[in-house]
């Protein structure tokens, strides 16, 4: 078996003695970090290795909700997993007949793919026919998914998009008494208030010219593949564009929602005092009451609580920053009156608005995308140093707990691809560090575990990616799955130790009190007084009462030899004193390490093979 590219190490909460008898260590802690393992939901259970591009479902094949077995939850549960985010749940366009089943057709003129954009929502008080058994039970079948997935002591997370919905909205399924999106706009003006979307009076929408010799469906005859969708007038498209025929790559195959935000982009609706952002919210909710918002908001909070009502316990927000804040505020705190451990997490990439969204708009979570994510991924290029890092930290400190941080997800290119790092194993040094920066939750997108390259080429958009828009196998998950054994039957050696990396690592840190505790980055002392250490390498301490940590990873291909040090200031933090320790690798449970404490100072002797990481536990 090949040697593990990550050691953890934890210091445990005794001072080093020379010849003090060891106390026992004090157990884990019963919850550390969340862990949230997002899954494309069609492509999970797919046993089909057909992978014809533009296949169609027959050909290619498609997961259901029920491939979410028993035995596939324990196995993510085992993972270390606490929230399972079902990507692509509620119902958007596909290209599938389902007219049996009294759902209208959907023109491939304004469906990205064959299997559609999940971010094209038809219908948000139903389910995606493709991922039923039977699709006319399709809401029951996810029903019973969430009830299999609680049973197995997880949470459920879905999607709600905010900003746009499908071109071609139209809800079969809603409630008594709720109208469309669209249904009472007054489509003679281009804004008004109460309107759900923006208007071009006058124009009709035109299918944006093809690129690069791009046609539907590759190119296959279909009926409503004729360069024409009916909407007239045409409203702006969900990117913004105010064009009556947008680009190809704008979100064509959406429609921009409006939430009082008129087209001058001033707001039409109250706005939140500016001592809002120091209430929680309970203030939140209060201040939203007797007030008179935008229809807009009210439809989207109606069915946030209705899947909240079906026991969806979070939402993952897409584009929340192109959404008024303070429609966050008034959703977002009404759930949490609702469900006060409701999981909020939103797509925002501008750092500029993070504080704003979190303390005035009530989010949980957002991405760490555009600063840990992105130096990460520099690092493992091969072009980036981690002297970035201690900066990164430095700025969100006071926001750090809700920064959530990943290495993968349904945006972004799979670390294993060619355009990425072209190797799974550049990824293990990011993971732990990605993992063991913060108290923030840590987020693994399926097949990551195994080292999923991505490199099929499906139909639409281009390969490094999943995809999204159309169906097909993902072949090294399905050699873990083993058609529902979910042992690594199939998998290749590589393919099994990263997976045991993954799952040692995630499982340590859903239970790793330290994780959740304190954290002191040892890196620049190290740069500065340590021969051998590089900007390659990555060290910090993270600490509570009940368990302590030391954590260093190595990007390098190259092995590394040094003696780690421990400043003055961390040995106080860590109430170390002299002596020497002997510390336990907690993924291999290797205990040859050894901790020299002297005169304020401690000493670790390190020799790191490439792509490894170290970490000790008393």
């Amino acid at each position: 078996m090949k040697k593990l590219t990550l050691l953890i190490i934890v210091l445990g909460i005794i001072s080093c003695q020379p010849s003090q008898k060891q106390a026992p260590v004090q157990p884990e802690s019963p919850q550390g970090k969340f862990v949230v393992y997002q899954v494309f939901t069609r492509l999970f259970g797919n046993t089909n290795t057909t992978n014809k591009s533009w296949g169609s479902i027959e050909e290619n094949g498609v997961g259901k909700f029920n491939d979410f077995t028993d035995r596939a939850l324990d196995t993510l549960k085992s993972m270390g997993i606490t929230h399972i985010w079902y990507t692509g749940v509620p119902h958007h366009c596909v290209i599938t007949d389902y007219t049996k089943y009294g759902i209208s057709n959907d023109d491939p003129d304004v469906v990205k793919g064959r299997a559609g954009s999940p971010y094209a929502v038809k219908d948000y008080f139903n389910v995606n026919p493709d991922l039923a058994v039977d699709p006319a039970k399709r809401m029951e079948e996810f029903e019973a998914l969430i009830a299999r997935t609680h049973k197995h002591g997880m949470k459920v997370i879905i999607d709600i998009v905010p900003n746009h919905v499908a071109r071609n909205y139209q809800s079969l399924s809603k409630p008594e008494g709720v109208n469309d999106f669209g249904e009472n706009d007054d489509i003679s003006v281009e804004y008004k208030r109460h309107n759900n979307f923006y208007y071009i009076p006058g124009e009709a929408f035109k299918v944006p010219e093809s690129l690069n010799g791009y046609r539907p469906l590759g190119g296959e005859k279909h009926l409503l593949a004729d360069d024409w969708f009916d909407e007239n007038p045409a409203k702006w498209t969900g990117n913004g564009s105010r064009l009556a025929q947008p680009n190809f790559y704008d979100w064509y195959e959406t429609v921009k929602v409006n939430y009082g935000v008129k087209p001058d982009g001033s707001y039409d609706f109250d706005v939140l005092p500016d001592d809002y952002d120091t209430k929680d919210y309970k203030a939140h909710f209060e201040f939203w009451q007797g007030k008179d918002v935008p229809d807009s908001w009210q439809k989207f909070l109606d069915i946030a609580l209705f899947w909240m009502e079906k026991g969806v316990d979070g939402f993952r927000y897409d584009m929340a920053e192109m959404v008024p804040v303070e429609f966050w505020s008034y959703m977002n705190s009404t759930l949490k009156m609702k469900n006060p451990d409701a999981f909020l997490l939103a797509e925002v990439y501008n750092p500029a608005l993070y504080r704003d969204y979190i303390h005035k708009g009530k989010m949980d979570y957002l991405y760490d995308k555009v600063e840990l994510y992105d130096t990460l991924k520099h690092i493992m290029q091969g072009h980036g140093s981690t002297d970035h890092l201690t900066a990164i930290y430095d700025g969100l400190k006071d926001i750090e707990h809700h920064m959530l941080h990943f290495l993968e997800n349904h945006d972004e290119q799979r670390i294993a691809s060619n355009d990425f790092a072209g190797s799974a194993e550049k990824g293990k040094p990011a993971m732990v560090v990605s993992t063991c920066l913060s108290t923030s939750p840590t987020m693994i997108y399926f097949g990551q575990n195994v080292g999923e390259p991505g490199d099929e080429n499906m139909g639409f958009g281009s390969e490094t990616r999943t995809s999204i828009f159309d169906y097909c196998g993902v072949p090294a998950h399905q050699r873990w799955m083993n058609n529902g054994t979910f042992d690594g039957g199939q998998s290749t050696p590589v393919e099994k130790e990263l997976h045991t990396f993954y799952k040692r690592l995630l499982k340590f840190s859903a239970h790793s009190a330290a994780l959740m505790g304190e954290y002191r980055e040892i890196h620049s002392y190290n740069r500065k007084n340590t021969k051998g250490y590089t900007d390659k390498i990555f060290s910090f301490v993270r600490w509570n009462e009940d368990e302590q940590l030391i954590i260093v990873s190595n990007f390098d291909d190259s092995g590394h030899k040094f003696q780690l040090k421990l400043d003055e200031e961390t040995v106080k933090e860590l109430k170390l004193k002299n002596g020497k320790c002997i510390l336990t690798d907690q993924l291999s449970g290797n205990p040859n390490f050894e901790l020299q404490v002297e005169d304020g100072t401690a000493i670790i002797d390190i020799k790191m093979v490439g792509l490894e990481s170290l970490i000790l536990k008393l």
